[in-house]
């Protein structure tokens, strides 16, 4: 496995559909291919425009197609709510 941060930059206004996707039957099963639910930590900034999360991946390419569009569950969410996102691998020091 391997941690990884991602931080999303969400279109304004979107936040709660971007939640709502993520906690639903549909977007946990995607997210349990990619990593480990159980050490996944997330925030989100006070303005609600942006979230982080720290995952334990243990599919990187499960992840790529999860957030580039190519995943055909995710896409349709991630089109409407998402701008931008970057992805930074973690090593502990």
């Amino acid at each position: 496995m391997k941690d990884i941060l991602v931080v999303g930059k969400l279109k304004e206004g979107k936040f709660d559909k971007f939640m709502g996707f993520m906690k639903s039957e549909k977007g946990m099963n995607e997210r349990r291919k990619i990593a480990d639910l159980s050490k996944t930590l997330g925030t989100v900034s006070p303005d609600k425009s942006a979230v982080m999360f720290k995952i334990a991946v243990h599919d990187e390419d499960a992840m790529y197609s999860f957030l580039d569009g190519s995943n055909p569950v995710s896409k349709p969410i991630f089109d409407e709510v998402m701008e931008s996102y970057e992805i930074f691998e973690l090593n502990k020091v």
